[in-house]
């Protein structure tokens, strides 16, 4: 069953951050980077319009790319903002804690109060909704970075703040250190998460993120593209440069799963991709899977998955093949 109505579209509680999410989340590593400036005023515009005002970026986005240094997507986001006007419309999620060059990584109370002054003068912002540990910094005290963290959020500078590609055990040693010391804990989990990477997630830390109220906001919804029925075969692998990253996916496990996508897809008139977006969507525990575009074309797309509910059937069909 599918609906791709234009109706209100449903707000999901981020953790006990205060923050409503739309159904899904756009991801920014793409602004200035495999979108330009103009592309990426585009897609924001025709985000905003269709309802789903979530950004997801980060400090460190793109700086693998030839002559970037970091912040680029931010800087786009920051223009675009600065030329719109609207900051309260939209919801803004950034990360600290990459490598940024020149000794700055991590999550010290010194880098990570720099390095929110950073974010916020080239988002062009006075504060970030959803301010993320990149990843964990075993070298760092959890004590020092959840007291820097707290800092921010007495200063204003940021409403609420989540973990970032965190095992259970230390997201749990985590919210056990905020308990203790007092402070805001964080309200939300960013991990690795799709139909094919399901175990990390869904053995240890699905079940601590519903226990504590946990928001959970995914990235590679698609698996780098292969959720979307792009790679079929070896011969497929040499369509895009990322086609080298999803061959680990190509064997029996993942044809079952592209043939349950397949089947899904034409008893509902969606794409492949949309189907294995709406399924992370029925998940109990997920807040918003992080998904990107580089196209008006393929933000329609995303934004039709987002619009889309899956009967119980085609879960547990979806449910089986992959596991």
């Amino acid at each position: 069953m599918t609906n791709l109505t234009n109706a209100t579209l449903p707000r999901r509680p981020l953790g006990n951050s205060g923050i409503d999410l739309p159904p899904l989340m756009f991801g920014g590593n793409v602004f200035g980077w495999t979108a330009d400036k103009a592309t990426s005023f585009a897609l924001l515009d025709a985000l905003l319009d269709a309802g789903f005002n979530a950004i997801d970026t980060a400090d460190v986005y793109s700086r693998w790319a030839p002559g970037h240094s970091g912040g680029e997507s931010e800087t786009v986001i920051g223009e675009w903002l600065a030329a719109r006007g609207g900051r309260e419309r939209v919801i803004i999620a950034t990360k600290v804690g990459m490598d940024m060059g020149d000794g700055n990584v991590g999550l010290s109370r010194a880098w990570i109060t720099r390095a929110v002054d950073d974010s916020l003068r080239r988002l062009q912002t006075d504060y970030i909704d959803l301010y993320q540990a990149h990843r964990d910094d075993e070298n760092t005290p959890l004590e020092e970075t959840l007291e820097a963290f707290a800092s921010l959020i007495q200063a204003g500078k940021v409403r609420a703040i989540g973990a970032s590609n965190y095992s259970a055990p230390r997201l749990r040693e985590a919210l056990d250190v905020s308990a203790k010391l007092g402070v805001p804990r964080y309200e939300s989990l960013q991990p690795h998460y799709n139909l094919v990477e399901r175990a990390i997630f869904e053995e240890a830390l699905e079940p601590l993120c519903r226990a504590e109220g946990i928001g959970v906001i995914n990235y590679f919804a698609l698996a780098a593209g292969f959720l979307t029925g792009k790679y079929r075969s070896e011969a497929d692998l040499a369509k895009s440069p990322r086609g080298a990253g999803v061959a680990k996916y190509l064997d029996e496990r993942g044809k079952r799963i592209l043939a349950a996508l397949d089947a899904a897809a034409a008893a509902t008139g969606a794409t492949p991709g949309q189907i294995a977006i709406a399924w992370l969507i029925a998940r109990p525990s997920v807040t918003a899977p992080i998904a990107s575009a580089t196209s008006i074309e393929q933000l329609h797309d995303l934004i039709g998955a987002a619009r889309l509910t899956l009967d119980a059937e085609t879960i547990t069909a979806l449910d089986h093949a992959s596991a």
